[in-house]
């Protein structure tokens, strides 16, 4: 199989055996081109397989998966909007199969690492569970019954919840949750006030754990908005737990401690999830391009509990 996750800096591309091993694993950054962005991105994961077919002549791929960020139509196999790289309407399935010349799984990037958390990681034990990435967006897998919840492409976009009064959205919204606590909102917002040029959430925390004021403050508003954003997901879905994972989740207690007890006092006679860190690690979208992938060439939308368990070694 061949695995591509498509975030809006990097690109991760891996070459998958039939044992559900990783063979090779690629990193480059993710074209933008404007408009044009879709069919560059398009172009790159055909150069990179090209690559993987040189590179291990031995393995022959016979299916794909394709995760991206934005907006997805996973049904039509459609992105259909990308706020931070500006596709509209992109055909990635049709476009990646003629390219590729194999069938091609096609998925959003986080409900793709939000089912390999789901058959093989932190959430495996939840029927009902949330799991939320948050990096350089915010975003979430929803997990009901068992079942991934999509919503015709837009479920799950905790991101572009309203949390605060400012700063603009990249997405025209004003105050979202991803504007106030996503890690590049975090070095963002602290750069501001500061005039400094720190280039992420990990150097923030460490100034505030240093002493200084105006990281502590940015920090803590973040975690607010994160505690606010999860009451509501909480009231309207109950889940068992929530999975966070992504580049903020790097900060362990740092982060999870403030937040549950920020959540818990928030909520009433609420259930109060488990909040676990994910533990599947910085491949998860490609584990979970993977296993759609698998799925896809099975003809199936679930994997089989043997094609699970062998694909469980791409995580070790």
């Amino acid at each position: 199989m061949l695995a591509f996750d498509v975030g809006g800096t990097d690109t991760k591309a891996a070459l998958v055996d039939d044992r559900g091993r990783l063979v090779q694993v690629v990193r480059i950054p993710t074209p933008h081109a404007g408009d044009a962005t879709g069919d560059a991105v398009v172009t790159a994961i055909a150069g990179l397989a090209e690559r993987f077919r040189e590179e291990h002549p031995g393995i022959a791929p016979r299916a794909a998966g394709l995760l991206v960020p934005g907006h997805v139509d996973d049904d039509a196999g459609i992105g259909v909007f990308a706020e931070n790289l500006g596709w509209r309407d992109f055909p990635f399935r049709d476009r990646a199969e003629a390219a590729l010349g194999v069938p091609v799984a096609f998925s959003h990037d986080v409900r793709g690492a939000g089912e390999a958390e789901h058959r093989l990681g932190a959430a495996a034990p939840y029927r009902d569970v949330v799991v939320m990435a948050i990096g350089t967006g915010i975003a979430g897998a929803i997990f009901l019954d068992g079942r991934l919840h999509t919503g015709g492409g837009m479920a799950g976009e905790m991101g572009h919840s309203r949390v605060a009064d400012g700063p603009l959205c990249a997405c025209g919204g004003i105050g979202c949750l991803e504007a106030v606590a996503s890690a590049a909102a975090i070095a963002r917002r602290y750069n501001a006030l500061t005039g400094a040029g720190v280039p992420g959430a990990r150097e923030v925390l460490a100034l505030a754990q240093a002493g200084d004021e105006t990281a502590r403050g940015v920090w803590d508003s973040a975690v607010d908005a994160l505690a606010l954003d999860l009451s509501h997901t909480v009231a309207l879905l109950a889940p068992e737990a929530v999975v966070i994972g992504g580049g903020l989740a790097q900060a362990g207690p740092a982060l999870f401690e403030p937040l549950a007890e920020k959540l818990d006092a928030i909520l009433t006679f609420h259930r109060r999830p488990v909040l676990l860190p994910a533990s599947i690690g910085e491949n998860a979208g490609l584990i979970g391009a993977a296993l759609r992938a698998r799925d896809r060439l099975a003809g199936s939308a679930s994997t089989s509990v043997a094609s699970a368990a062998s694909t469980a070694e791409v995580a070790s």
